[in-house]
């Protein structure tokens, strides 16, 4: 039978399921879409699957595109009865934002950049004023208008030159994270007639503003694998300077805090390393910092006539170093602060007086203060239990202010100007929640499950203390777990919609990030990936016997290699669940990783393993979410995708719906949404895409038995 028919016959079976009729065998449950099964014979290591969803995998098939909008006509079908709370949702979460709102301003090169909302606008307005404050208003760029009669539109990227008159700036209008750069007169306001097309939409001036560096990736792949140089009035789009043959690196270029440098970097999951050039001097050659040596990983910044280099060169929680700037070869770094194996160096912001170091202990961030002269220290104290603080934006050299960030799951998130000198902390913003907010109302905790190995797994709640007595609640447990990425506690005005309603809400701090240091991260990727799923479950019995968690009412929620976790955990325990939500999951494992063509696979390796290699190929294969469906019962599931997705393509959800749609053995919803305008963030504007967080909302609350 063709595609066509299928899914003709499900539009079908969705327009007369629900009629009042008499026979027996019609019932008023929608019946879903089911996909056609051609079986695709896919062999590795001599060993062959089965994949009759392979031919989802085509977004120019026009059945492809027919299946995935029947599967929406039957998510819109199946939670219909939920559209007015969608509805309601919606409007309460986009009503705690403040509508005319702005940022705080940093100071560059003598201008104070900032970008501001109006009420009912989707987009920013990117703006700067010169020297002070209560200069008059220059509009860089109104994306609003910009984005007429565009489904998606998304400006990154922007970037001044050094004499502040030219801004380059990045468009995508497909989500599909292919930049097109453009340059405008701040003076004349008038656009160059000049599109870079196909780049990541960041770009880097030379100090003589004229020369723009810019990133290229493969068409194919999506890799940023080409750095060009590019001077105005050029005919052409520029000269390729550096190109990353390593098909498991990316590539890109930036310029020193101190003006002095254009780096080119290239990195992997494992290595680092960059080339250096004069930034005055923009036609001469880059030279190697170091020559590069797989698993060195270190970060430069350059302050006076030398580079700092983080780097964990024989320090597994990373250790700072520095050499002379015209000897950079790593026989030349010289120790600064040594590596301590309980404290994990995450980075580090250089001042002209004042060097600041970001560390992590106990998975808490640390700000540490060390005069570059004196050598005398000091750490910021936050006061609170559990927090999240970070540096932020710094562009100044020659100031004694620090501006950082700071959140916690109870405290909104708040902008502070760090005086180095006299200690005094100046609050600049906190978040506002439009209709008020009381932290007092709501508490946070850190809890530690022991995971079946003995491991201690942090895990961060909150909750509203009225409606936490000592009964168990309903419980939406989040989580990600992968590239070393940490999941901090912050805070959330969206997430109150549930909080409100009786809802903790819960992150399990799971290895595969880095909250507990660069070991945690070793402990949860390639041949001990099953931990970080292992560790999600712990967490989740654990809550349940601390009685936070009602074992009949439990949800999780994950995206991207976090609904990767939600498709192990629903295959390894599926009993647990109330409710699984899937963000773009990375699900399809196997298929995905041993196809080079797909954004992303070969510069994984380092994380998953490469399914070349036999061993490697058996262990994923092993917990690979599509390959391990079983004909059994699965929870409820709602999974979100977006057609242009260049990080998980959409097939790879599609396909797993599908799949399990075939196999399971239970009358459970099942239902796969699709951006047909969007990729792996959603939709663009700062609105729209909390109507997809009001879906997933009324999902998990409608089946918690929650319907206002």
């Amino acid at each position: 039978m063709s595609h066509s028919k299928i899914i003709f016959i499900c539009f079908v079976c969705l327009m007369f399921a629900g009629c009042n009729q008499k026979k027996e065998h019609v019932t008023d449950k929608p019946i879903p879409p089911k996909a056609e099964k051609i079986d695709k014979e896919l062999v590795a290591h001599g060993q062959t699957r089965m994949d009759p969803y392979y031919w989802l995998n085509d977004r120019e098939d026009a059945n492809v595109i027919s299946y995935l909008e029947a599967e929406n006509a039957y998510t819109d079908t199946m939670m219909k009865h939920t559209e007015v709370f969608q509805t309601n949702l919606y409007n309460e979460i986009v009503g705690r934002i403040k509508q005319t709102d702005e940022s705080v301003p940093y100071k560059s090169n003598g201008y104070w950049y900032y970008t501001r909302y109006e009420e009912g606008n989707e987009y920013p307005i990117h703006c700067r004023k010169k020297e002070t404050l209560e200069a008059p208003e220059e509009v860089m760029l109104n994306v609003n208008e910009m984005a007429e009669g565009h489904e998606y539109y998304q400006v990154a990227g922007l970037n001044v030159s050094k004499d502040n008159k030219l801004l380059a700036f990045g468009v995508d209008t497909v989500s599909r994270r292919k930049y097109t750069i453009y340059v405008k007169n701040l003076e004349t306001g008038e656009q160059l007639d000049l599109a870079i097309s196909n780049t990541t939409g960041g770009s880097t001036w030379a100090n003589d503003n004229e020369t723009l560096f810019y990133t290229r990736k493969d068409a194919e792949t999506l890799r940023s694998n080409q750095v060009f140089k590019h001077k105005l009035g050029s005919a052409n789009l520029g000269e390729l300077i550096f190109e990353e043959k390593d098909e498991t690196f990316y590539t890109g270029i930036y310029k020193t805090k101190s003006d002095e440098f254009l780096v080119i970097w290239s990195g992997s999951t494992l290595t680092n390393d960059y080339r250096i050039l004069n930034a005055n001097t923009p036609d001469e050659e880059f030279k190697p910092f170091s020559p590069r040596e797989r698993g060195l990983e270190y970060s430069i910044e350059h302050f006076e006539d030398k580079f700092y280099v983080v780097t964990n060169w024989e320090a597994q929680n990373f250790r700072l170093m520095e050499t002379p700037d015209n000897e950079t070869d790593k026989s030349n770094w010289k120790e600064v602060i040594a590596h301590r194996p309980d404290v994990y160096m995450e980075g580090i912001e250089v001042f002209k007086k004042y060097m600041v170091i970001e560390e992590r202990e106990k998975g808490l961030t640390q700000l540490r203060i060390i005069d570059q002269k004196s050598k005398e220290e000091h750490y910021l104290d936050f006061g609170e239990e559990a927090y999240t603080a970070y540096i932020s934006i710094n562009p100044e050299f020659d100031t004694e202010l620090l501006r950082y960030g700071y959140t916690s799951m109870t405290t909104p998130n708040s902008t502070y100007d760090y005086h180095m000198e006299t200690k005094e902390k100046t609050l600049l913003k906190q978040q506002e929640v439009v209709g008020g907010y009381d932290a007092s109302a709501y508490e946070t905790k850190r809890l530690y499950a022991e995971a079946r190995d003995g491991v201690q797994v942090p895990i961060s709640l909150v909750y509203k203390k009225e409606l936490k007595g000592n009964e168990a609640r309903p419980t939406l447990l989040y989580g990600y777990g992968s590239y070393g990425a940490t999941i901090d506690p912050t805070f959330s005005s969206v997430r109150l919609s549930l909080l409100d309603r009786g809802f903790v809400f819960a992150i399990a701090h799971i290895r595969g990030g880095q909250l507990l240091g660069r070991q945690w991260y070793e402990d949860g990727k390639m041949f001990k990936k099953k931990n970080t799923f292992n560790d999600f479950i712990d967490c989740a019995e654990h809550l349940i016997e601390q009685q936070y968690a009602d074992s009949e009412n439990l949800f999780a929620m994950g995206g991207s290699a976090g609904g990767l976790l939600m498709g192990a955990i629903v295959n390894q325990r599926p009993d647990l669940w109330k409710g699984i939500v899937a963000a773009v999951p990375f699900v399809d494992v196997m298929t995905t990783m041993l196809d080079e063509s797909i954004p992303l696979t070969t510069g994984e390796y380092d994380e998953w393993g490469n399914p070349n290699e036999l061993e490697s190929y058996e262990y994923m294969l092993s917990y690979s979410p599509y390959d391990n469906v079983e004909s059994k019962a699965y929870p409820n599931m709602l999974v979100t995708t977006g057609l242009h997705d260049s990080q998980v393509q959409y097939w790879e959800p599609a396909k797993w719906v599908a799949r399990l749609r075939d196999m399971k053995t239970d009358d459970n919803r099942l239902l796969l949404e699709t951006n047909m305008e969007a990729g792996h963030g959603g939709a663009s504007g700062r609105f729209q895409r909390y109507k997809e967080t009001a879906l997933e909302y009324a999902f998990i609350l409608d089946l918690a038995g929650v319907t206002e």
